[in-house]
């Protein structure tokens, strides 16, 4: 089975959840804000993914962090931050047995699914 990992009002995560509901993929979805993941599941993400691809630059959430705590984005605390504040991790997460993707790329995930 796959996994979602991404916010219920995020315009980006309602299209991959079209886009796997239009595949007549089966997932689980997990909102980010109401069930956050483990620091040991974001610790795999950040191995398998890198901080560069995982850490969304682009939020509001990123935005309205202090000096202090963006320098954190830069070493080690990254993963104890990004469970802290979910809305930092760029979604929508795919996982699956052979599959983790960070973003929504159609043409990306049909490769990854080998969905012709």
């Amino acid at each position: 089975m796959l996994h979602l990992y991404g916010l219920k009002n995020c315009d980006t995560c309602r299209k991959a959840r079209r886009w796997l509901d239009e595949h007549d993929l089966e997932y689980q979805f997990h909102d980010l804000r109401a069930s956050p993941p483990a620091l040991a599941q974001i610790e795999q993400w950040l191995t398998a993914i890198g901080h560069d691809q995982l850490l969304n630059r682009r939020s509001t959430t990123w935005r309205e962090l202090s000096d202090v705590e963006r320098a954190h984005a830069e070493g080690p605390q990254l993963a104890s931050l990004l469970a802290d504040r979910p809305a930092l991790i760029k979604r929508p997460i795919l996982e699956g047995q052979r599959v983790l993707r960070c973003g929504f790329d159609a043409a990306a995930w049909a490769q990854a699914l080998d969905i012709s």
